[in-house]
């Protein structure tokens, strides 16, 4: 399907002059400040709205943070860098464990201030993580994780903090505190949390200067679809030697809409970062503006994001209750067809729910070698005969029907991004010539979470047991039942809602992985006992790995990072994007 650019619509044309006003004068909060366009770095939020603009709230699960919020205010402790497979120190400078890796010891950043001017130190780590083992609801991002792990947390001085653990946990710091995929545990500033109700104080107040963070930028202005952060000249990064400033002097994150509207911007210089387009709309841009890259200079141009796609059911709604219907689904799809009309053949099937890095390559072969990876293809007479061996008998629709009633099945998907909508559609279409009256429900991105959070839905197009990236344990324990909570309460994992008899076998092994240190000989054996479980009851099942094609404007700023110039990963939308930032110039011709 060739992309086609629409003509500019009268919304499409008020977003540009929005984008120009601010960038010329900084929105309704900043108007003493007036920044060119040639200093101003404008990225794109993958979303149709943030539905709480002003509240910065990390805590709150659904709260947004890549609205530039934690890429250039809320620094982390560590960086993974994926390509070098090291993790970095930022805020933190070491954080290592006792020999039986049940005490681990932080170690801060010499001179780290907040952006109001106060120390930042041990006691804002120490207040955050007890902030977690407070929460008695665990429904606090990262509160049920925290409260598996931690038994206490002390500051031994405002450099050093020092974590004693329940369990031995070779990943503790990779997991929590490293950016292993998007986020991490943001420390807050213990002056303005304390007393705070964590549930509802949204760190929002103008007059205040909220929000507050480490990074080098602050906020100026929040709306519905653009937020825009201004160089803080006071960095406590340059201030210690840490990294010069950064040479944008404003960054704007802005919600674009569609991918034509991308398109558009991008082609025209008033987007210098996509978060995602497709093979068509990047050949389209570059068509037109020919200083736009990719992570590739050449096919497929994409970067191999660390969650692969997948379809998850709620496992205890009927009738996918029924393990056996599960498994049907599964047989139904075809992956290659999914790759060639969704994708335009940019990615590759998915075997596992793993991502297909070379440091995950031992254990999706112990997988396979089990005879439990998915087929790229489909087998849709064996799927036809799970359903039929159901009860269900096809009508004269060409849908099987049982009792009076079709099989439905209703998959909900975030509609913030083609890609997303997509791959579902597609998939819609197999099942329904399969005969599944399957339907897709798009929604944003907060109807999602809270769908998700709560079970409220009947299957979902998502990526809930991404994680691992090295090591398996965390995507596994993505689907431990230590998470299971019924459905109407809010989880932090188990988001399927598993919690049969096999899947309590399932999480023994991943806790047992969990104890092991890291490359151990056994762990792919473990995997392969674990994911059994897994192929025969199939609660999520594997699509394709999710290939993201990223594009960047070099009219304004060179140094965005690519393969040839892998610093690190292009994700604008992580919390290691800090990075990103740090290393782009101005363009000479700009």
């Amino acid at each position: 399907m060739r992309f086609q650019f629409k003509p500019f619509s009268i919304a499409l044309t008020v977003m540009l002059a929005l984008v120009l006003c601010a960038s010329a004068a900084g929105g309704a909060s900043a108007q003493t400040a007036t920044v060119a366009r040639a200093d101003t770095v404008i990225f794109d939020i993958d979303a149709t709205s943030i539905a709480s603009p002003t509240n910065f709230n990390w805590l709150v699960p659904g709260t947004n943070r890549n609205q530039g919020a934690h890429q250039s205010m809320l620094e982390p402790l560590f960086i993974l860098n994926y390509e070098t497979g090291k993790i970095q120190p930022w805020l933190g400078t070491a954080f290592t464990p006792n020999a039986t890796q049940d005490v681990w010891t932080l170690t801060l950043h010499d001179g780290i201030k907040w952006s109001d001017g106060v120390p930042f130190n041990a006691d804002d780590v120490t207040f955050t993580i007890q902030l977690l083992l407070d929460d008695k609801t665990q429904t606090l991002n990262y509160a049920a994780d925290m409260q598996h792990w931690i038994k206490s947390v002390k500051k031994i001085d405002d450099k050093t903090v020092e974590f004693d653990l329940k369990a031995a946990n070779p990943r503790f710091q990779l997991d929590y505190f490293s950016v292993r995929i998007w986020g991490s545990v943001d420390i807050l500033p213990k002056h303005i949390w304390q007393g705070q109700d964590p549930t509802t104080f949204t760190f929002y107040d103008t007059a205040k200067g909220w929000p507050i963070g480490t990074g080098p930028y602050k906020l100026v202005s929040a709306a519905p679809t653009q937020f825009t952060w201004d160089l803080d000249p006071n960095w406590w990064g340059a201030a210690t030697g840490f990294h010069a400033l950064p040479e944008p002097k404003r960054l704007i994150w802005l919600i674009a809409g569609s991918e034509q509207n991308k398109a558009l911007l991008m082609s025209q210089h008033q987007l210098d970062s996509a978060m995602n387009v497709t093979l068509g709309a990047f050949q389209a841009i570059q068509a037109k503006n020919p200083n736009v890259i990719a992570w590739k200079a050449t096919l497929p141009y994409t970067w191999a994001d660390p969650c692969p796609r997948e379809l998850e059911f709620n496992t205890e709604q009927a009738p996918f209750s029924d393990p056996n219907l599960r498994k049907a689904i599964a047989l139904l799809i075809d992956r290659t067809s999914n790759i060639k009309i969704a994708y335009q053949n940019t990615t590759t099937p998915s075997s596992t729910i793993f991502v297909s890095y070379g440091g995950m390559q031992p254990y999706i072969d112990a997988i396979t070698k089990a005879g439990y990876a998915a087929d790229a293809v489909a087998h849709v007479s064996d799927g036809q005969k799970l359903i039929e061996a159901a009860g269900y008998k096809l009508n004269g629709n060409g849908l099987y029907e049982k009792d009076g009633k079709t099989l439905d099945l209703n998959i909900l998907v975030v509609n913030d991004t083609t890609e997303y909508t997509r791959s579902n559609n597609e998939i819609i279409e197999q099942l329904q010539k399969a005969g599944v009256n399957a339907t897709s429900q798009p929604v944003n991105g907060a109807t999602s979470t809270s769908a998700n959070n709560t079970g409220n839905f009947q299957a979902q197009w998502a990526w809930n047991t991404c994680g691992s990236v090295n090591e398996p344990w965390f995507s596994l324990n993505t689907l431990n039942v230590s998470y299971y909570v019924p459905v109407g309460k809010i989880a932090s994992g188990d988001f399927v809602r598993w919690n049969t008899d096999g899947a309590k076998a399932y999480s023994k092994i991943v806790d047992q992985i969990g104890s092991l240190p890291l490359n151990d000989p056994s762990i792919p054996g473990l995997v392969a006992q674990a994911y059994k479980y897994i192929s025969a009851e199939t609660p999520v099942i594997p699509l394709v790995q999710a290939e993201k094609l990223v594009p960047f404007d070099t009219t304004y700023w060179t140094g965005w990072p690519s393969a040839t110039n892998n610093y690190n990963h292009p994700a604008t939308w992580w919390n290691s994007t800090f990075q990103i930032i740090l290393n782009l110039h101005k363009a000479k011709s700009s």
